[in-house]
């Protein structure tokens, strides 16, 4: 295989990424979703949205005995997530697909996925400045799909007891937190501050699992960045070490 001249790394030189038409990259956020699913070897997980799939190979190369099938309705990203797959030797255990949630197609079957995750475009369609690129508009600003229909096909994909995970801007915690706890599910939400735990937090992952009642619970998180803009310990050992995240 002709490697591109545009790598990069992941979980510390563990995964290795190219970018997408116009420079798109992967940052932490999929790295930190597929570390907080709680999944062991032989599980089934879906990756909905799964871009150039970064989430679905962290998890790949974190638990390695687990099949992953991502879905994104960007054609051009599934054709480089399946590149991404063949060049770290991962193509067996994870595979990719374009699929739409809104109109899927008839191989995803209802209640097939032991865990289901998700990192949708984080603003509201209307808002924000979009992207004159179009993959990174698609990955950042909800389209014809909103956050409540992400959230119902996840919900519809997943086994009963099994986990949805999401990671989300933590300004709109109430609003996932309020779709996910729908028929009474227990939530948890775990938020990501940047320096200083209770502080800023631009990132919260919120999970859930089907058939499963309680409360909405909220944790102290994890502090991402040490006073000289490293990693904290906890953020290294889970970015850089593919350890996992217990919410």
């Amino acid at each position: 295989m002709n490697i591109p001249s545009n790598p990069y790394q992941l979980l510390g030189g563990k995964l290795t990424m190219l970018s997408a038409a116009g420079g798109y990259r992967a940052a932490i956020d999929p790295v930190l979703l597929a570390a907080a699913v709680p999944a062991k070897a032989g599980d089934h997980i879906l990756d909905v949205g799964c871009g150039t799939g970064a989430a679905a190979l962290c998890l790949a190369r974190r638990v390695p005995e687990v099949q992953v099938m991502g879905i994104d309705r960007q054609e051009p990203l599934i054709e480089l997530a399946e590149e991404i797959a063949q060049l770290n030797g991962l193509e067996t255990g994870v595979q990719f697909h374009c699929d739409d949630l809104q109109h899927p197609s008839g191989h995803l079957k209802a209640a097939a996925f032991d865990h289901v995750m998700a990192n949708p475009p984080h603003h509201k369609k209307g808002s924000g400045n979009p992207s004159p690129d179009p993959l990174k508009a698609a990955a950042n600003i909800e389209g014809e799909a909103a956050l409540e229909d992400w959230i119902r096909f996840c919900f519809e994909k997943v086994t009963e007891g099994g986990s949805v995970t999401f990671i989300h801007r933590y300004d709109r915690l109430a609003e996932l937190v309020g779709q996910m706890a729908k028929d009474g599910r227990a939530v948890t939400a775990f938020p990501l501050w940047p320096k200083v735990m209770g502080e800023g937090a631009k990132r919260v992952l919120v999970q859930s699992r089907k058939g499963i009642t309680g409360d909405t619970w909220v944790t102290d998180g994890m502090v991402l960045h040490a006073d000289d803009d490293e990693y904290t310990a906890e953020a290294h050992a889970i970015l850089r070490e593919a350890a996992a995240l217990k919410l």
